[in-house]
């Protein structure tokens, strides 16, 4: 191992600091600097990046806008742990564009801002349990881990606790597949009576949803009470600047951010109707009408200058039609790599996100892409790593950026084929 690798694997859990990648010793490398939709190790090697920090930097690395209005407010505070004139400005925005954003509140991060929706869904409708969907990530909140990456398949709606230290999650969780209106009928109807809220990614992972599902569920909730909770953490300001809520043209009832906000600085936020929003009112405490709520750096003044710049860049015309192009451009070549190989699998995805699943039978939900080679999709996914394409090797998900042309994805897709070669 080289001596950085050394000191990660002296410092860090499994040599990573932040979790994920699952890489042996020696693939383990240390970031020094990015630029567009590159990256640069302390060796000077150069990635190809095709996670873009887990989708966080959909503008690209130190895109210039960003690091401008960060380098303005830098000199004037870093943060007050209070309003501040960029917070207020970005919360105009996102209540003028998001219509399930009556009131808002901020926090640090997308895990925050799904966990504070369920809170207030439970303290609102005064019922204890939420339903996911199965394969479902919302953060790492207890509800957000569980059932994330089931293998035991249990009967539906039982929660499979696929992380220790969640042991509450057996009794206040339920959990449906994605995909299928019934199903999820069934148990909305059966229990109706004890759930606050659904909670649920529009497009879950890299899997679209089909004709209805989404409509199907806000008629359930709306029938019964039950509020409805949409993690736009990736797909707000993803699939369209108004995120899932205008490109498939459903609202729910509490929606939160993170990730493509914040421009790759830390963010969350979440925001709801009036009436819901009014549980976070501290002039309410002592009261059973009262949720908790507070965020030491939410809507820091660093973090939101740098989410107002990132905005501004969404607004530019073609953005969205960019991202929707190179998304088309990159599933396409994939399945052609795929085809020219002889391989069977299915590239899944909307806008700009990727997966490749190696199954013959579509994938819908997550019991349909768990049917996929896991092993060839490992293989795979170090064998991109290993050549040069930076990205989490425990999944298959790709991400792009607006810094991403045809040429980056051509040459993925050079690599892939070449990772694919070795690992068949």
């Amino acid at each position: 191992m080289s001596n950085d690798q050394k000191r990660a694997h002296d410092v860090f859990t499994a040599g990573i600091s932040n979790g994920e990648y699952g890489l042996a010793p020696e693939d383990v490398v240390v970031m020094e600097r990015g630029e567009g939709p590159r990256l640069w190790d302390t060796s000077g090697r150069e990635f190809l990046d095709f996670s873009m920090a887990w989708g966080s930097c959909l503008v690209g690395h130190a895109r210039p806008e960003v690091v401008e209005a960060v380098s303005r407010q830098a000199p004037l505070g870093s943060n007050f742990a209070y309003l501040n004139t960029q917070v207020l400005a970005l919360g105009e925005e996102i209540r003028r564009i998001s219509p399930a954003s009556e009131r808002l509140r901020f926090c640090a991060s997308g895990t925050e801002a799904t966990m504070y929706c369920q809170r207030v869904a439970r303290g609102f409708t005064g019922r204890n349990k939420v339903l996911k969907f199965e394969g479902a990530y919302h953060g790492a909140n207890e509800a957000g881990v569980t059932s994330l990456f089931p293998h035991k398949l249990l009967d539906f709606p039982k929660p499979e606790l696929t992380s220790a230290g969640t042991p509450a999650m057996a009794d206040l969780l339920l959990v449906a597949p994605y995909n299928d209106l019934e199903t999820t009928r069934q148990i909305i109807d059966a229990n109706a009576g004890e759930l606050a809220a659904v909670i649920m990614e529009p497009l879950q992972r890299c899997t679209p949803p089909h004709n209805g599902f989404l409509e199907g569920v806000r008629e359930l909730c709306t029938a019964n009470g039950i509020l409805l909770i949409y993690d736009e953490v990736v797909t707000g300001f993803r699939l369209a600047y108004g995120g899932a809520q205008e490109y498939y043209g459903v609202i729910p009832d509490l929606v939160a951010y993170g990730k493509a906000l914040g421009g790759g600085y830390p963010i969350g936020a979440f925001g709801g109707r009036v009436d819901v929003m009014e549980m976070v009112n501290e002039h309410r405490i002592g009261g059973d009408d009262y949720v908790w709520m507070a965020s030491t750096l939410g809507g820091n003044p660093i973090s939101t200058a740098a989410a107002n710049a990132t905005l501004s860049v969404f607004r530019t015309p073609g953005t969205y039609d960019h991202l929707h192009n190179l998304g088309d451009y990159l599933r396409q070549g994939m399945r052609r790599v795929l085809s020219d190989r002889g391989l069977t699998g299915q590239i899944i995805g909307d806008g700009p996100l990727a997966q490749v699943v190696f199954s013959g039978e579509p994938a819908f939900n997550y019991r349909s892409t768990n049917k996929g080679d896991k092993a060839l999709a490992r293989k795979t996914m170090l064998g991109l790593f290993r050549r040069g394409v930076f990205l989490n090797p425990m999944g298959t998900k790709l991400y792009l950026s607006i810094a991403h042309d045809e040429y980056i994805i051509n040459e993925f897709l050079n690599r892939f084929d070449d990772s694919l070669g070795e690992a068949v």
